[in-house]
């Protein structure tokens, strides 16, 4: 049997200012469903993080949920997930969202989502995954971000390759062609 295609998603635990981030969340949520992946996220229940699980639940996706103990009040643990687990830890669930999942999209979120981003970012520079990173740019929302990279660049603190570690994609909609050719490939692969 076919492995399930995972996709964990880096987000908010707030909603953000911007009604369009939350669109965006639940139009992702849907995505997954719609092609037939996991959505791997961090089992929070409120802002971005639940409203990306809702979508894709509602749409039919399995979900695994990885939270820490710490966090399962202030986050409102979500446990109506396909899976739950408790970490000890935010490393722990850093470290079992990525080990769980095939590719990581980066949608609007605080310094929880950037953490989570550079780690997987500086990993990919390293060499230790070759997994793709996709940083969901809804409404302009990481153009800071990507600003500061291109800095860091231009400094001589980073060769430029760190650029292409990650793809910046403005609409959640350009996310389903590259979804869709790493299901191909996984396919193809089995």
């Amino acid at each position: 049997m076919a492995s399930l295609p995972s996709l964990c998603v880096f987000c908010g635990a707030r909603l953000g200012t911007n009604a369009a981030h939350s669109v965006a969340a639940a139009e992702l949520g849907r995505l997954i469903a719609a092609l037939h992946w996991r959505l791997v996220f961090g089992a929070g229940d409120i802002g971005l993080m639940g409203e990306v699980a809702r979508a894709a639940q509602g749409a039919g996706a399995q979900t695994l949920g990885v939270i820490p103990t710490h966090l399962l009040q202030l986050e409102i643990g979500k446990r109506d997930l396909t899976t739950l687990i408790i970490t000890e830890n935010m490393h722990e669930r850093k470290k079992v969202m990525f080990m769980n999942s095939d590719a990581i999209a980066l949608l609007p979120g605080g310094a929880g989502s950037l953490d989570e981003f550079f780690e997987v970012l500086t990993w990919a520079q390293i060499g230790l995954h070759g997994k793709p990173i996709y940083l969901l740019d809804i409404a302009g929302y990481w153009q800071p971000l990507i600003a500061l990279v291109d800095h860091v660049i231009a400094q001589g603190f980073a060769d430029p390759s760190l650029r292409a570690q990650f793809t910046v994609l403005p609409t959640v909609a350009a996310l389903e062609p590259a979804l869709r050719g790493l299901s191909a490939l996984q396919a193809a692969a089995e």
